[in-house]
């Protein structure tokens, strides 16, 4: 499969997103979701010879699409250790960040890394595939009621404790290792009517147990928030609720849980406040990048 920066990731909401940061031309951005690149170019169009853009993927296929400008730095992490990489490159404020969250369209469309149903792969889900834990070894591995969690808690599947059970007597005559067997494994606790849609949950929990994506976003957002000049943007696009209602109170409320801090006066103590509280993509968009339907743009400043 022949990848090019264009076919690896179509942006989403790139123009509104990039709007959102507010772009200074001498200052300091990071793109926490390089991918592609669709974003970090459209920053670096918008800076001056002084500006600079950090951008970070811990997926080695981005790195094709690493941008030759003296004005960019690639960083090979996971967006989590933002903080600890900062550090390393002795910035000790930015002026912006864009988190363009979920997974890219070329992970959907590369039937070797088994993040789609659509294709029977092996069951890898991890976004850096130098290290970590497969989708597979978790299937193999968890006990029953720690899957049940899993689904439950990341894909809000009504019928966790089911699926688990089920994946379990399956994997007591014989691993699951691909695609087709978690399908064949589940089949028959899967409504033909709501078939797709809980898939889709079943893969986005076991993608989000892989790849610790709701600690790495926690991490990262309070990186953020420490490293964000005053008048600095926040503009990050969510796909699931999981990971929107994060972005929402840490700019509510400053931290990932939404307890709300308030004044003698009764005022909410919050380090942010909301620029646009959502922005969803147009019809035509949508009509274009049928990935951007379930997108949610949050844009806050910190204060």
């Amino acid at each position: 499969m022949i990848t090019t920066a264009e076919t690896y990731h179509v942006p989403v909401l790139l123009k509104e997103s990039v709007d959102g940061l507010g772009i200074q031309p001498d200052g300091i951005y990071v793109d926490v979701t390089f991918g592609g690149g669709g974003h970090s170019k459209e920053i670096l169009s918008r800076l001056g010879k002084k500006g600079h853009l950090y951008s970070f993927d811990q997926d080695a296929d981005a790195e094709k699409n690493i941008v030759d400008d003296d004005r960019f730095t690639f960083v090979r992490s996971n967006f989590r250790y933002i903080s600890q990489w900062m550090r390393y490159y002795e910035v000790e404020k930015i002026d912006g960040l864009l988190g363009d969250l979920g997974v890219s369209s070329h992970h959907f469309d590369d039937e070797t890394r088994g993040f789609s149903f659509r294709f029977d792969a092996p069951l890898d889900m991890r976004m850096n595939k130098r290290a970590g834990q497969t989708a597979a070894d978790i299937l193999n591995n968890y006990s029953e009621e720690r899957l049940a969690d899993v689904f439950y808690l990341y894909g809000e599947l009504k019928n966790a404790r089911r699926i688990a059970k089920a994946i379990c007597d399956c994997r007591r005559q014989h691993e699951i290792t691909t695609t087709g067997q978690l399908a064949e494994a589940v089949e028959p606790l899967m409504r033909s009517e709501r078939e797709k849609k809980d898939m889709a949950k079943l893969y986005q929990a076991l993608r989000i147990e892989v790849n610790h994506e709701m600690d790495a976003l926690r991490d990262m957002l309070k990186g953020a928030t420490e490293l964000l000049h005053e008048g600095g943007r926040l503009s990050i696009i969510t796909y699931h609720s999981l990971e929107d209602r994060i972005v929402k109170n840490v700019m509510k409320a400053g931290n990932a849980e939404g307890k709300v801090e308030q004044d003698f006066f009764g005022r909410i103590s919050s380090p942010y406040r909301m620029v646009e509280k959502m922005i969803t993509p147009t019809e035509d968009e949508q009509q274009r990048n049928p990935r951007s339907r379930s997108a949610k743009l949050r844009i806050a400043e910190k204060i």
